[in-house]
């Protein structure tokens, strides 16, 4: 997954994550290995941010693989899981618009709560949500991103 992520991240695709960060959310990630040597090819996480709403993160396909279909798999296992979960909404901040329209991902513009859901994912510490808030302090890291969303 380290691998995976410092490939687009050195091209502003991906977010940076602290090694740290991909241990603490490792429960959130499904992977994809290659059969011959269990490489990992893939990677996605699916992160819960309330009741009815969960946000795709760090999805990641080896460059060697893209176009073969193993993104398109990892990410309807990931919408499978929210399904799973009772989550009905699914947000991502994105680069790769077709492959989520393709999914059936929306552009949005605002971020898709109420008030009252809004202060409380204030309170979070996690960056990701603060992404998902449009907060300044973030706002470098998500230039020319596409904010989609997806109800199941």
């Amino acid at each position: 997954m380290r691998r995976l992520i410092d490939i687009y991240s050195r091209d502003s695709i991906l977010l940076d994550k602290a090694t740290v960060t991909l241990y603490e959310d490792i429960q959130e990630f499904w992977v994809a290995e290659r059969d011959h040597d269990a490489e990992v090819v893939a990677c996605g996480a699916l992160h819960v941010m309330w009741e009815d709403l969960a946000e795709v993160r760090t999805l990641a396909v080896d460059p060697a693989l893209k176009g073969s279909g193993v993104g398109h798999l990892l990410l309807e296992k990931l919408l499978n899981t929210a399904r799973w979960l009772g989550v009905r909404r699914i947000f991502c901040l994105t680069f790769e618009v077709d492959f989520f329209i393709k999914h059936g991902f929306t552009e949005i513009g605002d971020t898709p709560v109420d008030g009252d859901v809004y202060s409380e994912l204030l309170r979070s510490f996690d960056e990701g949500v603060a992404e998902f808030l449009g907060l300044e302090r973030v706002k470098p890291n998500t230039l020319g991103n596409s904010r989609m969303l997806l109800h199941l």
